[in-house]
């Protein structure tokens, strides 16, 4: 009983500020501001959203670079964290362990650390303000290699040699036999790397200088006066930033959650 009564706390805590945010989007200014402060608007009007989308002309093309850096990113991760996971998962070659150790151990370093690290190498190839500048440090991302690996070390390596004896080479049998039993990790890495990307601010924040070129996540501090700030566009605006996560989750909910436990038989 008290497990369920803790659960629904969590749940209560959690959902809370989402739902604030849902109500304030069809607030006046004042009705935000108001204290004690309303859950339930005085009238619903869809004022809110008509206003974020003229407010400022540039926010088709936040959402529009926002959805360019995500699909990007989380392609790149799919294909390059699959292959190096099976380089580490399945072949053997001299250093392969330390190698793998060597790459965890860059989970440890804090982001902040390899901010100016990046925004270097970014400025020396002529990248930055660019979309390619944005996402080319995300294209592949360690947690990946790490969900990849555990995952396929689960999978018998008799399917392997089945696949060998029947003359599949080994990109072959990477294309054919392991990825598409990879679906649920895959499945979990998309989110984990459509969320990281989308709701990135401090990288886009150092890397982007020109306003047509920001992500959404960036964009919505526009949205914010010099002096005064119209809290109900800017929560208004943040539901356009959570939307597409929770369709993405959705949407592989089951492969998420199955990708996640399997991930985790085998160490």
């Amino acid at each position: 009983m008290a497990i369920h009564v803790l659960a629904i706390v969590v749940a209560i805590v959690t959902l809370a500020p989402f739902a604030f945010t849902i109500s304030a989007s069809f607030k006046t200014l004042s009705e935000v501001l108001d204290w004690p402060p309303t859950f339930i608007p005085s009238r619903l009007s869809l004022d809110n959203y008509r206003a974020v989308w003229t407010v400022s002309p540039l926010f088709p093309k936040w959402l529009l670079n926002s959805a360019l850096a995500s699909t990007i990113t989380v392609t790149t991760n799919l294909f390059l964290c699959s292959l190096a996971g099976y380089a580490f998962a399945r072949l053997r070659f001299p250093g392969r362990d330390a190698m793998f150790m060597a790459t965890l151990g860059t989970l440890m370093i804090p982001g902040q650390i390899t901010l100016i690290p990046r925004y270097i190498i970014v400025h020396r190839l002529g990248l930055v303000d660019s979309l390619a500048g944005l996402v080319l440090p995300d294209v592949a991302r360690v947690l990946g290699v790490f969900l990849m690996v555990q995952f396929m070390k689960a999978i018998p390596k008799e399917l392997e040699e089945a696949a060998k004896i029947d003359g599949c080479s080994r990109f072959g049998t990477y294309r054919h036999v392991i990825l598409p039993l990879c679906k649920p990790v895959m499945a979990a890495l998309a989110i984990f790397t459509f969320q990281g990307t989308w709701n990135d601010f401090t990288w886009p924040l150092v890397v982007l200088n020109s306003p047509g070129n920001f992500t959404l996540a960036l964009g919505l501090n526009y949205l914010r006066g010099q002096y005064y700030t119209f809290w109900h566009l800017v929560l208004t605006g943040s539901l356009f930033n959570i939307l597409p996560m929770l369709v993405v989750f959705l949407l592989f909910q089951r492969y998420f959650v199955q990708g996640m436990s399997m991930s985790g038989l085998k160490g």
